[in-house]
């Protein structure tokens, strides 16, 4: 039996919280009015919204402040307009893309929509780090998913980022047969971990500076955790029969992982840059070498449909387990704490904010 959840009178100017978005160390809990819908949106009622990394990213998100950010939204709909599909109604439990492809253009139709215009300009408003976020029509055509009945909101939010780690396995063409390193082991890299187990790769090495992320890396399916602060392409030969690795899979945006990355790649190999420094940041390319051992450089950014469906398929089937790696569950009021913990890199894998907690 699904609980009732109440929205006010969409004619009403009823205040709604939010968690605006200034920098990693200013995070404010502001009212603004709850939004109101058209014929063709509805209203989500957020219960869970998952702190990406992409979240605190600083030189990505400033330039851009005073925002509410927050992709990784499950929730309720409330309120549907009078035009949107029987496909989904008022009381339906949803994860909510909120960017979407035409579908349409060259970009998608040769398979890459994530770089598809529409894409990089649809959004829902105002962000998932608020109690209530209004679907756009194409969002409602094109981006939402039924949560399975046994699946919480918590669980749901993993949906969005998992499926931008099955885009990027599927990007680099990742084999059982693989040795993976995963340079980076937040939140993304042990997802990377989790799915590489699912497709039976068998020797699977996360490096991290950070020891608490070497323990969870161990916890969540490594085989092996090694220290990235020095030698790393050395450690990695100690683990690994003498090679390097077939497929580096770059998990931070810290440059010296970049670097690694470089030095870690066997021959006829794929690194994948999972996540990249900021834009000034110019890496050195060997080139050379990399010609003649036929070294190859993938980079993978976000989620297609397609993505989605096959990461919403893998949590329901219960193929990962991603329960318990949600370190931390905290009320909307919370949100600048649970930025802290995610920029700090410290204790913590997924955050949650429950912007409608009671």
């Amino acid at each position: 039996m699904l609980e009732k959840h109440n929205c006010p009178p969409s004619f009403s100017v009823t205040p709604m919280l939010v968690a605006m978005y200034y920098n990693n160390k200013d995070v404010r809990i502001q009212e603004i009015p709850k939004p109101e819908i058209g014929d063709d949106e509805f209203l989500l009622k957020v219960m869970a919204s998952g702190i990406c990394g992409s979240d605190v990213t600083e030189w990505y998100r400033v330039p851009k402040a005073p925002k509410v950010l927050g992709h990784e939204a499950t929730g309720v709909i409330c309120e549907a307009g009078k035009n949107v599909s029987t496909k989904v109604k008022v009381g339906d439990r949803v994860f909510v893309s909120h960017h979407v492809p035409c579908n349409n253009c060259r970009y998608c139709q040769r398979g890459h929509h994530t770089a598809c215009q529409t894409l990089h300009t649809t959004n829902y408003y105002p962000g998932g780090f608020s109690q209530f976020i209004r679907v756009p029509k194409i969002n409602v055509e094109y981006g939402v998913y039924p949560l399975p009945q046994d699946m919480s909101f918590e669980e749901g939010t993993f949906i969005e980022p998992l499926a931008c780690v099955v885009r990027g396995q599927r990007l680099s063409g990742l084999q059982k047969e693989d040795t993976l390193l995963i340079i980076g082991g937040g939140l993304a890299g042990i997802l990377h971990a989790q799915l590489a187990r699912t497709k039976g790769v068998k020797n699977i090495v996360v490096a991290d500076i950070n020891p608490f992320r070497l323990e969870q890396a161990k916890k969540f399916g490594a085989d092996h955790a090694i220290d990235a602060k020095e030698n790393l392409a050395q450690k990695l030969r100690e683990v690994n029969g003498g090679r390097l690795a077939d497929q580096v899979v770059v998990c931070t945006g810290a440059t010296p992982a970049a670097l690694a990355a470089l030095e870690c790649v066997d021959k006829g190999g794929v690194i994948l840059f999972f996540a990249v420094p900021d834009p000034t940041v110019r890496i050195p390319l060997p080139i050379t070498d990399f010609w003649r051992n036929e070294i190859t450089l993938k980079t993978s950014y976000g989620a297609a449909p397609q993505d989605l469906e096959e990461s919403l398929a893998l949590l329901a089937a219960k193929k990962l387990n991603v329960k318990d790696m949600i370190t931390h569950r905290l009320s909307l009021q919370e949100a600048a704490e649970g930025f802290r913990l995610v920029a700090t890199a410290g204790e913590s894998l997924k955050v949650i904010l429950e912007p409608n907690r009671a």
